[in-house]
């Protein structure tokens, strides 16, 4: 049912008023449920509703939230405690499983084990004196993320961009990428998804074979906002599991957290709270603290958080992704302007950053190559205007040279991802770190000056980008022999 088993001295109540999420239920004994607690309404219908307790209204009355759609539910119906918060199924048997916010199965399997035990979504998060600092480099394969915004074991890294910039893509691409490097279990939270993007995702993840250490939690977005609200904590309680139980580090991602702010605000003005900055729930802070605090590494093994962030109209000042953003250890930001030119993925070299790019991390040459592949890129950016008022003849030679190299580095930076193979055609290419490096600084030593920049685009190392100019300069030459050939003209 997805809540502990209610003892009969638990307090017995009926419902008084019902304003679509929001059930007040007055109880009989002057003994309340205390906030955060999980009621049981008895209703007819053939799903639980499960109401969780937000306010005491007054000495006999609660105000909760519901957890599944409240159409059909009256006034009078039966409602009991539970004497404790909403609990989840836990263990091996729920891997390759899809849930939803209470842990039942939603992916039309069998029902799980009755036995398997189960955990609270609320729990405190790890104490500061047992956590183990992000200190390790978490290697994603994609060139731009592995040289600039390094992702942190253990840490907490999100994709923040506005509407249609890809960071689903990028998000699946990473799931992709974790079948081959990954040894742990991988735990997807889909926030507010349309249930289109679930199955995607669910038929991809069955067909890479990277199911069967994953496990899928969602909150749909026709689904109430309770259950937007809650569904994040739900994959947290199962992904602690795994780390503090089973000793396995855990891969957390989340899709999208935005949209668990969302859910936060429209449970707020049901609640009837005051509506603080921008229309956001006063408690914004508070929800937003509350789930990232909970990612931790602690004694060898870790939660490691990806999460999507959308921005809205591309704000980025919006106090829903500054409260968010307060958390990151990683920041990878999507630029429209780049998804526009085409160079995927649309992540933006100069805006996205990662605590983890210190010479002390990460090494000096990596850090050195990344600070010139920023400069290079930035200085390109700052010339743009000039180039587009009066045309880049008017530049200085030294800045032909550095706008030549960045345009390079920008396509180099550039990569076919595996889950978009079937609308591209192109395999999909993971990376190592070593190949990045040294093909970024083969651009920046003048080495590729003179190959075609259309060469250097969505391609893999910098050895397949010598290969596609060298063979497309072959087949220009042979074209063009061909059309001085006598044989080739035509009377």
């Amino acid at each position: 049912m997805g809540v502990a088993m209610a003892p009969s001295t638990q307090p017995r109540g009926k419902v008084l008023s019902v304003r679509g999420a929001v059930i007040d239920v007055a109880f009989d004994s002057t003994e309340l449920p205390r906030l955060e607690e999980a009621l049981i309404v008895e209703w007819d219908q053939s799903g639980p509703l499960i109401v969780e307790v937000q306010a005491h209204l007054d000495e006999s009355t609660v105000r909760g939230v519901a957890l599944q759609a409240t159409a059909g539910l009256k006034r009078g119906v039966p409602v009991r405690a539970t004497g404790g918060p909403i609990t989840v199924p836990v263990g091996e048997p729920i891997l390759g499983r899809l849930l939803d916010v209470t842990g039942r199965a939603r992916d039309n399997g069998p029902a799980l084990p009755p036995a398997l035990p189960r955990m609270p979504i609320h729990r405190r998060p790890p104490p500061l004196s047992e956590r183990s600092p992000a200190s390790t480099i978490f290697e994603t394969g994609i060139k731009v993320i592995d040289l600039l915004a390094p992702l942190p074991q253990g840490g907490k890294a999100a994709m923040l961009g506005g509407a249609g910039v890809g960071k689903t893509v990028v998000v699946m691409e990473l799931i992709h990428a974790m079948v081959q490097s990954y040894q742990g279990i991988s735990v997807f939270a889909g926030i507010g998804e349309r249930s289109r993007e679930g199955h995607e995702l669910l038929s991809e993840m069955r067909r890479s074979g990277v199911l069967e250490n994953s496990v899928l939690v969602y909150g749909q977005m026709n689904e109430p906002p309770g259950a937007r609200w809650r569904i994040g904590l739900t994959a947290l309680t199962i992904a602690e599991y795994f780390r503090d139980q089973k000793r396995k580090n855990v891969l957390l991602l989340m899709d999208n957290v935005f949209r668990f702010v969302q859910a936060g605000s429209e449970v707020s003005g049901l609640l009837g709270r005051l509506p603080s900055r921008v229309g956001y729930q006063p408690t914004l802070a508070t929800e937003v603290a509350a789930l990232h605090e909970r990612i931790a590494s602690i004694g060898g093994v870790s939660v490691t958080a990806i999460e999507a962030v959308y921005v809205p109209a591309d704000d980025f000042t919006d106090p829903a992704v500054t409260a968010i953003a307060s958390h990151l250890d990683s920041m990878i930001v999507l630029s429209r302007s780049m998804a526009a030119e085409g160079m995927y993925p649309a992540i933006d070299p100069l805006s996205s950053s990662s605590i983890l790019l210190d010479p002390t991390m990460v090494g000096e040459e990596h850090y050195r190559v990344a600070e010139q592949v920023r400069e290079t890129i930035a200085h390109y950016r700052e010339l743009q205007d000039i180039i587009s008022l009066l045309g880049i003849e008017e530049l200085s030679a030294q800045d032909r040279l550095a706008v030549t190299r960045a345009r390079r580095l920008q396509r180099f930076l550039t990569q076919p991802f595996a889950v978009t193979e079937a609308f591209t055609g192109v395999p999909g290419r993971s990376i190592p770190l070593a190949n990045t490096l040294k093909g970024c600084q083969a651009i920046l030593c003048g080495d590729c000056d003179h190959m075609a920049e259309s060469a250097l685009y969505m391609v893999g190392t910098i050895e397949d980008a010598r290969d596609k100019d060298t063979k497309s300069k072959g087949e220009s030459g042979r074209n063009e022999a061909s059309n001085h050939h006598p044989d080739s003209r035509r009377d």
